[in-house]
């Protein structure tokens, strides 16, 4: 028999970690604070590095340099949004995995996290790779235009969960 998302977040809502997380008054702001300041630190690494990409910014510099300034932020602060962000899916499930904006926003992350990577690891390869005239030179730019929409998107969506209806929640 398959569980539903709405039967999960109600269990989930009433397990005793969530009951925790919901009553004592200091967590979901900590939780909130910390997740919002990891979100700075990836969204300012991306916007940073893609705007290099575009060829905005830093004209003097080779793209490998913002790459290795800023990507290897990414990665760690990824896995602190992971906890805070599960602690708060677990604080609120109904909030969350019923609400389209909270799956708009996921979907857009993982697509995020996956330019990302494809951005960063030609780099680590061949510091050059996207200094390169041409096609390869366009793909970055691309790239780059894509990773600004992605990473907007999901500053939007994670915004817009408080304010979509969820059905049953």
């Amino acid at each position: 028999m398959a569980l539903s998302v709405h039967a999960f977040a109600e269990w989930l809502a009433a397990t005793p970690f969530s009951l925790l997380i919901q009553n004592v008054a200091w967590i979901i702001p900590t939780v909130q604070s910390i997740h919002i300041l990891a979100i700075t630190v990836i969204v300012g690494s991306a916007v940073m590095t893609n705007l290099k990409m575009v060829g905005v910014i830093g004209r003097g510099q080779p793209i490998a340099t913002y790459v290795g300034r800023f990507l290897p932020w990414v990665w760690p602060t990824l896995v602190v949004l992971l906890v805070s962000g599960t602690l708060l899916i677990v604080a609120e499930p109904g909030r969350s995995l019923e609400n389209p904006s909270f799956v708009l926003k996921m979907s857009l992350l993982v697509l995020a996290i996956a330019v990302t990577a494809a951005t960063q690891i030609p780099v680590g390869k061949d510091a050059g790779f996207w200094e390169a005239t041409g096609a390869r030179k366009l793909a970055g730019q691309a790239l780059g235009v894509l990773a600004l929409c992605l990473w907007t998107g999901i500053v939007f969506a994670g915004r817009w969960i408080a304010y979509t209806n969820v059905a049953g929640g």
